[in-house]
């Protein structure tokens, strides 16, 4: 069984930064992708980043590239988050997923074997 709990959301103003953090437990987790999905008030859970075994394997929307860095560490079991000049269209539910499929990345929420319960972030303009 996996645990995911994120934290680290909160509401900051626009081009603000924020580190969001998922600490995962379960025998699992190293060698699984993680990805992070967001869900803004009204729309479906999308995509955002997800990161393989090792920090060089990234995958990004592209509505983040350039302005959110994922990474993990796999001896403490998080995978992090920083995302940097905020916009108010980023403001939703943050939350970390864990595929263990091991296909490669995988963009749909579907796709994900488990879930945490999410962090909020809100971009205020």
């Amino acid at each position: 069984q996996v645990q995911l709990v994120e934290s680290g959301g909160g509401l900051v103003q626009a081009g603000d930064s924020l580190r969001l953090s998922c600490a995962a437990s379960g025998r699992t987790f190293s060698n699984s992708v993680i990805a992070w999905f967001r869900q803004a008030p009204g729309k479906e859970r999308e995509f955002v980043a997800a990161i393989g075994r090792t920090n060089g394997n990234t995958y990004y929307a592209d509505s983040v590239k350039g302005r959110l860095t994922i990474s993990r560490d796999n001896a403490k079991d998080t995978v992090s988050v920083q995302m940097n000049s905020l916009k108010p269209e980023d403001t939703g539910v943050y939350y970390c997923a864990l595929d263990t499929s091991a296909v490669g990345f995988r963009t749909t929420p579907g796709a994900m074997d488990y879930w945490g319960k999410g962090t909020l972030v809100t971009v205020s303009s």
